[in-house]
């Protein structure tokens, strides 16, 4: 008897152990915030907003509020406990326009970006919305920078300005610079173009605008494509094919991605995932969009 509660004691363990540990994706669904299971099952909206980012051990998400005032649109970060649904909006920011939160692999630092004296700055704040501190500061006539996200040891960031991806460290200096032509001929990107970086560190998953014919009467603009660049070497390859449009990449794990794609006649795009050698493409949320993974 003793052996067998203790048995269902044991796989009671491990039941709530799973469950704490399973990894979710946190996407964007008609303007509010959406999680799911790694599989694209069990879909529920957890707030209203964008851009979310769910923290590394898929316990909160980070996001953008977007609330109209008069003419324009006031925007904070806030970080929602998923569990509880307990939220906190980050209202003492000096800036009502705050967006694009990416956090640290040790989930103990948000990095995002604000717009202040009409330049825009990159910041870090920690989850409870203290310790706010400007890492890099806009100027005027510079260029700005899009896109933050942390490097794996959290001690810099990457970020891009359409023309070359940045690494930069937490004192503002620049450590690298790659120009995106040079790497990725012919390949370019905008203030929309995401940047992550691959659990092991070792390379960055890039959105680019192809310089190449869609060939779609559907589609106004330039192919997207997602590319890997090993940061060690500057190395560039090309993950998704020329008939499959790809764009808004995030790691799954380090052989696997996800990714927005949008067929010829659908009027919306989707979350799909694809190897890192362009195979196995599979959807798995549909009418959804800028995906992020907990690990």
């Amino acid at each position: 008897m003793k052996s067998w509660r203790l048995t269902l004691i044991l796989l009671f363990a491990c039941t709530v152990f799973a469950a704490a540990g399973e990894r979710h994706i946190a996407f964007e669904r008609n303007d509010a915030v959406w999680i799911a299971k790694l599989d694209g099952t069990g879909e529920k909206k957890i707030a209203d907003g964008i851009f979310p980012a769910i923290s590394p051990d898929g316990t909160l998400v980070a996001f953008t509020t977007s609330e109209k005032s008069g003419t324009t649109y006031v925007r904070h970060i806030a970080v929602i406990e998923i569990e509880s649904g307990s939220m906190k909006v980050f209202k003492d920011v000096p800036s009502d326009n705050s967006y694009y939160p990416s956090w640290s692999p040790d989930g103990k630092h948000i990095l995002f970006t604000l717009r202040q004296n009409e330049v825009w700055d990159l910041a870090t704040i920690a989850p409870d919305g203290t310790d706010f501190q400007i890492v890099k500061k806009g100027a005027q006539n510079e260029v700005t920078l899009y896109s933050p996200c942390w490097a794996h040891d959290a001690g810099s960031i990457f970020c891009q300005d359409m023309t070359n991806i940045y690494q930069i460290g937490l004192d503002g200096h620049e450590l690298a610079k790659w120009p995106i032509d040079k790497a990725i001929p012919n390949g370019g990107t905008s203030g929309d173009g995401r940047v992550d970086v691959s659990p092991d560190g070792k390379r960055l998953l890039l959105s680019i605008d192809m310089g190449e014919e869609a060939k779609r009467k559907d589609w106004d603009g330039p192919l997207p494509a997602l590319w890997t660049f090993e940061i060690a070497t500057q190395k560039a390859v090309r993950i998704t094919s020329r008939s499959l449009f790809g764009w808004d990449g995030c790691w799954m794990d380090d052989e696997n991605v996800l990714f927005l794609s949008q067929a010829t006649g659908e009027k919306s795009a989707s979350i799909y995932r694809i190897s890192t050698s362009g195979k196995n493409s599979k959807r798995l949320i549909k009418d959804a969009r800028f995906p992020s993974v907990s690990h």
